[in-house]
């Protein structure tokens, strides 16, 4: 490793410790000849697949593309910057782990919609209307009746029951 502030390649590692929830490892390092000492930090270089678009041609993934979807769906709702990063490294997991070289952009635009069903129902409505390309008003009732049902189910399975006999 080179030294950021006198470019000597002689450093020791004085302090490693896991960051990002275990995906990387944090170093603190000196370097021997100047004594300043810097942080850096290693991760595995994981190749995403490329994507197979609707029109069968093949783009590279794009995260930056990826983010700036999300974000634009999320755009003047109330959830943190944390959740959107978590959410992104997750459809990042969830690509990698198809095992393909190639994946469909139907497959990210599900993986994504899937994400933002759990940050935020109206965010998952925006993006669906352009991904799924909503005609009508009566598209979006449907998406949204859709959308209600699966949380109805989802939170009456949370619920307790209030009295012992009720069932």
């Amino acid at each position: 490793m080179r030294c950021p502030f006198c470019a000597d390649t002689d450093t020791k590692v004085i302090d490693s410790r896991l960051a990002n929830d275990g995906d990387m490892v944090r170093r603190r390092r000196e370097c021997v000849a100047c004594a300043e000492r810097f942080t850096t930090y290693e991760s595995a270089e994981l190749v995403m697949p490329r994507l197979v678009k609707s029109d069968g041609s093949r783009v590279p993934f794009d995260e930056e593309k990826l983010r700036a979807g999300v974000s634009k769906a999320l755009e003047k709702r109330p959830v943190d910057t944390e959740s959107v990063e978590s959410a992104i490294q997750s459809i990042k997991r969830q690509l990698r782990s198809t095992g393909d070289r190639e994946v469909s952009t139907e497959m990210l635009g599900n993986f994504v919609m899937a994400e933002l069903r759990e940050l935020d129902e109206v965010a998952y409505v925006r993006f669906a209307s352009v991904y799924r390309s909503f005609q009508d008003v009566q598209a979006f009732r449907e998406e949204i009746d859709q959308l209600e049902k699966t949380i109805s189910v989802k939170d009456s399975k949370d619920q307790i029951s209030l009295l012992p006999d009720e069932k």
